[in-house]
């Protein structure tokens, strides 16, 4: 994946994920304008929020599988370094990646909440679920159930799905 990144971001105060993407941003930007002696914006932003909550191990079993799936950059997903499954599928800390809520669910004990994660993520995603995904993404839709849509439309007072 040389062309986009899928970042998967629970926050722990409102406003978190946007202040985040915001500096990630302008330190982006910083970046291409050093590298190549230029000055100004680089354009529209391509940013797509998907809110999630109510499928979050569909979401996280779709963005590791990318870099085998789409890029074909490694053969297993733990050998992708940006990817989360390396700090996740063995029960690894790191300062970059936090356990979903929804991976701490997965099973009492670390080793269980490893061998669920793994497996889940092996099992990959269906071809119908994946091309939901897309179509949600590209419409900017809140992906999830009809409920999590409903409370997503209230909360925005404005249309979050199909």
């Amino acid at each position: 994946m040389t062309n986009h990144v899928h970042l998967l971001m629970t926050p722990a105060a409102s406003g978190q994920v946007a202040r985040a993407m915001q500096a990630l941003g302008r330190r982006y930007v910083r970046y291409i304008n050093d590298r190549y002696r230029r000055t100004g914006t680089l354009g529209k932003a391509a940013t797509k929020p998907a809110w999630s909550i109510a499928k979050p191990a569909c979401c996280a079993a779709t963005a590791t599988s990318n870099s085998i799936r789409c890029a074909r950059r490694v053969a297993d997903a733990g050998d992708y370094p940006w990817s989360s499954f390396a700090s996740n599928a063995p029960g690894l800390s790191s300062p970059l990646v936090r356990p979903h809520p929804s991976y701490l669910t997965l099973g009492t004990s670390l080793l269980e909440r490893c061998q669920a994660y793994r497996a889940r993520i092996l099992q990959g995603v269906a071809k119908e679920e994946l091309d939901s995904i897309r179509l949600y993404l590209q419409r900017q839709h809140a992906f999830g159930s009809d409920c999590f849509r409903t409370a997503i439309e209230a909360q925005l007072q404005r249309r979050a799905g199909p």
